[in-house]
């Protein structure tokens, strides 16, 4: 007959149970509690971590706190204490800001934390940023995200991430609270470069995909009878078949609701930007590239830079 377990072997499994529980909950600084990060820290609290956060505006901190994370009075605050610290700011003086200098979050960490910086800034930035934190004996990854405010609230982004092999280990379980790919691209400021070649590609496809639409309108081609013929054909991108420009085709696309930004035309001109420093810095040739940040400029320039980027297609159309 099997025998229940004694006392102290039930005894021995619970502590190994709990001690499994509490090397998987982490005390995490959060700085950026944006669009983009009030999300992403929400389904931190939502795994377990016990998250305090910082940013400087006041409504975007009340709702983090509604969602159960702590508020610091700054951002110096947020990394006292903290075994990770991760940030989502607008632009790389933000990240220098944040990070470097008397009271930023480099000088104010433990020698054991790690730093995450999921921000989408440019990539001589994010190495700098990355050197002076080894400097201090503190490891650093850059981590953009691919996925918007959806993929944020649903814990679906893609991680692109650049730093030590040791690092990036220790941020995995982290960074699979709030998204689904994660993935190593490689050394310090690789996440960056990842981050700005795909979106790079995709500035470009959708133009390439619009203007399509727009000449096949202007031929009297139907738009959905060349949606399912290029759909199939070697015409086939993300741009047409996830995203496309045009109304009905791909039910959940912007176009079907007036363009309302699911990654903002700003934001993907930015990041075309970023592409043309980083290839400028690098000595690349991107001549597709400059044009497509050409285009998103007018765009922008235009009055619609808060509409989706996929709107592109109606500057194009002339209306």
């Amino acid at each position: 007959m099997r025998q229940h377990p004694g006392p102290s072997i039930q005894w021995s499994r619970k502590r190994k149970i709990r001690s499994r529980e509490e090397r998987a909950m982490a005390n995490i600084g959060f700085i950026g509690l944006g669009n983009m990060g009030g999300p992403m820290a929400a389904n931190l609290i939502k795994a377990g971590h016990r998250v305090t956060g910082f940013d400087p505006a006041p409504a975007a901190v009340e709702r983090f706190a509604a969602a159960g994370g702590i508020k610091a009075a700054q951002a110096a605050d947020v990394a006292a204490g903290a075994e990770v610290v991760v940030t989502m700011l607008p632009s790389g003086r933000q990240v220098r800001e944040v990070y470097l200098g008397p009271a930023g979050v480099i000088a104010a960490a433990a020698p054991s934390t790690l730093l995450i910086d999921s921000s989408t800034i440019d990539v001589d930035c994010a190495r700098a940023v990355a050197a002076a934190a080894e400097t201090a004996g503190l490891a650093m990854l850059d981590a953009p995200v691919s996925g918007g405010v959806g993929g944020a609230t649903a814990a679906t982004l893609t991680f692109m991430v650049g730093g030590l092999e040791a690092a990036f280990a220790r941020a995995e379980p982290i960074l699979q609270a709030m998204g689904k790919t994660i993935v190593h691209a490689g050394g310090a400021g690789t996440g960056q470069a990842a981050k700005i070649c795909n979106n790079m590609i995709l500035g470009i496809s959708m133009i390439a995909v619009s203007e399509a639409f727009v000449l096949a309108e202007k031929l009297g081609l139907d738009a959905g009878k060349l949606f399912d013929i290029s759909s199939k054909s070697s015409g086939q991108c993300w741009s047409l078949t996830s995203y496309c420009p045009v109304p009905g085709p791909v039910p959940t696309s912007p176009a079907n609701r007036d363009y309302a930004a699911g990654f903002a035309a700003a934001m993907m001109l930015k990041d075309l930007k970023l592409a043309q420093d980083a290839a400028a810095s690098a000595g690349a040739a991107t001549p597709l590239g400059a044009s497509a940040a050409q285009l998103y400029a007018l765009y922008c320039a235009s009055g619609e830079g808060g509409r989706d980027f996929s709107g592109i297609v109606r500057f194009l159309r002339g209306r």
